[in-house]
């Protein structure tokens, strides 16, 4: 038995994050995939738009790397705060995550070529300096809660549920609607 290097590991588990993210968007139309789903404007599509940026910037320029084409990419001193959470009427839901995809393999190639010990600063950390072990930690777990964000907002949306396109990690045969009933008859003895 091969053991997985702790890198491997890492990336593996990142890259799990990332291809949820993008698969809730599978079968939307480009209204759905912007429509405002909360009181903060979280929608599907912004969610990969903040990933593709993020993951840009900590795998990047936090290691001294630049993306190629930086107007691709919101600007880290952009005045609108909100701008990498939602994609602009001239962005397809099919430009975003092939944008999404040539950052992860730029994200990718950093995470290669760099041991886990490798020192990055973070500027708006302080600038602390960080290790990729850290960065690697800090964007598994970023993207992993935008993947049950993802999760929850589709699921409210058409009912779509899973861990992956072909396992919903859910128990078969269940009368949801019974669930639920049982659910809010426990809440319901806490009024």
């Amino acid at each position: 038995m091969t053991v997985a290097s702790s890198k491997d590991v890492l990336k593996n588990y990142l890259q799990g994050a990332r291809d949820v993210l993008v698969w809730k968007l599978d079968g939307m139309s480009e209204r759905e995939v912007r429509l405002p789903r909360t009181a903060t404007g979280t929608n599907l599509l912004g969610l990969v738009k903040h990933a593709l940026n993020s993951e840009a910037f900590y795998f990047g320029p936090v290691f001294g790397r630049t993306w190629a084409t930086p107007a691709e990419l919101v600007a880290t001193d952009d005045p609108d705060p909100l701008t990498a959470w939602f994609a602009n009427e001239n962005e397809t839901v099919a430009g975003v995550v092939a944008l999404y995809r040539r950052v992860q393999v730029f994200a990718d190639e950093t995470i290669d070529e760099l041991p886990l010990d490798a020192i990055g600063r973070v500027p708006h950390w302080g600038d602390t300096e960080v290790t990729l072990h850290e960065i690697l930690v800090h964007k598994m777990a970023d993207l992993q809660r935008h993947a049950g964000h993802a999760d929850i907002l589709r699921e409210h949306i058409d009912g779509l549920t899973g861990l992956l396109p072909n396992n919903s990690n859910l128990p078969d045969d269940i009368d949801w609607t019974a669930h639920i009933q049982r659910l809010t008859e426990i809440a319901d003895c806490f009024d």
